[in-house]
């Protein structure tokens, strides 16, 4: 089977956005925004691990090529008991960005989750209310946009 060969196809800019979102108890929001976090501010380390991932994610998925990506941005939104994670690659590139970016904001989430799990254990050590859901590509764009 191998690979998809994508000889021949032209470089051009790809670029994509990919989102997602961790819902988390109040009180560990609360402590986020507080910046009371032992292991420091989940979203700074988490920005850092996602760009981390979207750069490794020819290695975790094996049918992915290796893309010299351009840049890598991380935007978070935090709400009442979430927080939203938004990932945008570019690359100019033979194939598409948006396993990169979904890989980024997952990462982004599950670093997340990492940094607060103590907050979010119940007495059982289980995590009854910590999800992480929706991630999706919000937009995959390839080719230069238009001038508007």
């Amino acid at each position: 089977m191998g690979m998809i060969d994508i000889t021949g196809k032209s470089v051009v800019l790809r670029q994509a956005f990919a989102s997602g979102r961790i819902e988390l108890a109040l009180d560990t929001i609360r402590k986020i925004k507080e910046k009371d976090i032992k292991k420091g501010d989940p979203l700074a380390v988490a920005e850092v691990a996602a760009i981390n991932a979207a750069k490794e994610t020819w290695l975790l998925i094996p049918h992915c090529h290796q893309i010299p990506l351009n840049t890598i941005e991380l935007n978070f939104s935090i709400g009442d008991n979430f927080i939203e994670a938004t990932c945008f690659v570019k690359a100019e590139a033979m194939t598409g960005v948006e396993m990169e970016a979904l890989v980024g904001v997952s990462i982004a989430l599950t670093t997340i989750w990492d940094m607060v799990k103590y907050i979010e254990k119940d007495k059982k050590g289980q995590y009854p209310h910590t999800k992480i859901s929706d991630i999706k590509v919000l937009k995959k764009i390839k080719g230069s946009p238009p001038l508007s």
